[in-house]
């Protein structure tokens, strides 16, 4: 038995597919096929049971394949407490980020810690903050970049950004000339929000239930882009974080981005990692320059 016989089990478990996992594993059928019948011999053990849709696990495969994907995690993790150990600041680091702050953030963030520390590799994943704790707690990514506050234990987090919320209206929308809003101008007034699954989605409805707002009952937006394009059209108004108003791409004469007097609504934007983590006080450090490296949210509207 070795790491190998034991991802190959886990990615047919996963798949239920004996050709898919030995693409993701990349090897030929014969060779995964091979390996499996070796470790069932090994246990003495049937693991699969093959039908006509394709495989599933036995009850003996239910039972082992726990143990066999805590192996594995540990595994992954003895070689990332290597790497680190050798050189926090270098090899590979992947690094899961949720869909409303990846296409802004990463842009200014990765040219920033390809200079601070050219040796260390980024693997980027963006996936919802939901499958982005699960990976973090998993061990598939070592870091991540989400909205606190999260509820999972053993994490730690180094905040990089309040970011505030700006609302996102066409140009001639009844609100446009405003220099600022409070709480009072957004009641009675319909927003259009991206689809559940999205942590931005739940802070905006929360603005909602503090204003007096509703959300559009029916349009869910999968992106910010997709809602920007809307607003752009003149169709609706919706809340922005300033890193999505702030990027190049927003600056459109269809569209005023209009701040809220203070406090206005915001989100805390957070680094975090596994408690214990061998790199966490490199990735504090990083934090603290990705912190650093980001301008204070001010005015967008030239």
């Amino acid at each position: 038995m070795n790491i190998r016989d034991l991802e190959y089990f886990a990615a047919v478990a996963e798949l239920k597919h004996f050709r898919q996992a030995a693409e993701r594993c990349f090897v030929s059928q014969p060779t995964l096929s091979g390996q499996l019948k070796k470790l069932e011999a090994e246990f003495g053990v049937s693991l699969f049971e093959r039908h006509a849709r394709g495989v599933r696990l036995t009850a003996a495969g239910e039972g082992l394949l726990p143990y066999a994907t805590g192996i594995l995690e540990q595994a992954r993790r003895l070689t990332e407490a290597a790497q680190a150990l050798k050189d926090p600041r270098s090899g590979p680091l992947q690094l899961g980020v949720i869909p409303t702050l990846a296409p802004y953030l990463m842009p200014l963030m990765v040219p920033l810690t390809r200079k601070l520390h050219p040796r260390l590799d980024l693997f980027l994943s963006e996936m919802q903050t939901r499958d982005l704790l699960k990976a973090l707690a998993e061990g598939r990514v070592e870091a991540a970049l989400l909205a606190t506050p999260v509820a999972q234990a053993g994490l730690v987090s180094e905040e990089i950004l309040l970011e505030p919320f700006y609302l996102a209206v066409p140009a001639g929308h009844a609100l446009a000339r405003k220099a600022a809003l409070t709480a009072e101008d957004l009641a009675g007034q319909t927003l259009y929000l991206l689809e559940d699954g999205h942590c931005l989605k739940d802070q905006a409805l929360e603005v909602c239930h503090q204003t007096g707002a509703r959300e559009h009952p029916y349009f869910r937006a999968t992106s910010l882009e997709t809602l920007r394009q809307m607003i752009g059209s003149g169709n609706g108004i919706t809340l922005m974080p300033w890193l999505a108003v702030k990027a190049p791409i927003s600056q459109a004469a269809s569209i005023r981005y209009l701040p809220f007097k203070a406090p206005g609504p915001s989100r805390k934007i957070a680094l975090a990692w596994r408690k214990g983590a061998p790199r966490g006080a490199f990735l504090a450090k990083w934090a603290k320059e990705i912190s650093r490296h980001l301008a204070k949210p001010d005015t967008v509207n030239a």
